[in-house]
């Protein structure tokens, strides 16, 4: 069943065959373009805390767009790096890039395409957000080289995703501030965390392949350890960041729950046994960041 599972979402061709149409659709659907919703909740975290209420639209629509054009250029250029890889790789090799559906020069000039998005948005937001984009689109590019010399992959990932809130906050503050990076500190060590846990799937290929990850140069229970070190580091920075800003109480009701299903999530994962990595990986990281997205929201709008 999992085997069926791991088809049925990675190949374009069977998965949602409803949403997109077309060589666009394929492209969209080969770097999981929908998952964007589940990255937006921590840039609009650092949006509304920043601001200490609802900013402006102009703001919200353009820090969407700088968001979800980032995210498409991350996943985007990972596809095109890691092409061959994936195609070795029995877990992704029947997405659509490996399988030849579309091509690596499609791929890269979506890459583009967004990239000019990106720092276009940015411009429309201050004059911080539009110096340091450069120094974001070179960090969430060069996180799928990073595999291939350290073990820090993990991290520099989770750096990637953190610049998110960090971002948000940018974009209404126009300055760096403590708040902004503990924010950036707490996704990271999240996102760290789970792609931990995602990558215990792949270490004998990792291993094989001379590629560096925790669980490929230590092993699946080192990393899992790892990964409940990391998500006890986001939890406490949350926690931080909303002591910092003074927020209301109902966010630390969500930081609670938040709390919980980290707590679920690692019992799902088990050394010896890896087969609900998928549900813990997607729909449970999903809830987290949407209710931590909702109760900050009602904390704000109630403060």
């Amino acid at each position: 069943m999992e085997r069926v599972w791991n088809i049925v979402s990675s190949n374009p061709q069977i998965s949602k065959p409803w949403v997109y149409a077309g060589k666009i659709g394929l492209l969209l659907d080969s770097i999981k373009f929908e998952h964007s919703i589940f990255a937006l909740p921590f840039a609009y975290l650092g949006m509304l805390m920043a601001s200490d209420g609802i900013p402006d639209i102009n703001k919200i629509v353009w820090i969407t767009v700088a968001m979800v054009s980032a995210r498409t250029l991350a996943m985007g250029a990972n596809r095109y790096i890691d092409h061959y890889s994936d195609a070795q790789n029995p877990r992704t090799a029947l997405r659509a890039l490996p399988l030849g559906q579309i091509r690596r020069l499609e791929m890269a000039a979506m890459c583009i395409v967004s990239l000019l998005i990106f720092l276009f948005s940015a411009s429309m937001l201050n004059e911080l957000s539009l110096l340091l984009s450069p120094l974001a689109a070179i960090i969430v590019v060069s996180y799928s080289y990073s595999k291939r010399f350290t073990w820090l992959s993990h991290f520099w990932l989770g750096f990637a995703d953190g610049l998110a809130p960090a971002g948000g906050w940018i974009a209404i503050s126009n300055t760096i501030t403590v708040e902004a990076i503990i924010l950036c500190l707490a996704v990271s060590s999240w996102v760290a965390g789970f792609d931990l846990i995602y990558q215990c799937m792949d270490r004998e290929f990792d291993i094989k392949n001379n590629l560096h990850t925790i669980p490929a140069k230590w092993g699946v229970k080192a990393a899992l350890i790892w990964a409940k070190v990391m998500h006890i580091i986001t939890i406490i920075s949350l926690i931080t960041a909303g002591i910092l800003t003074a927020i209301a109480w109902p966010y630390y009701v969500g930081i609670a729950i938040a709390t919980a299903l980290l707590i679920y999530e690692h019992s799902l994962v088990k050394p010896t046994d890896l087969s609900r990595i998928t549900v813990a990986f997607f729909n449970i990281n999903g809830y987290i960041a949407l209710t931590v997205f909702v109760f900050t929201l009602v904390s704000i709008m109630i403060g």
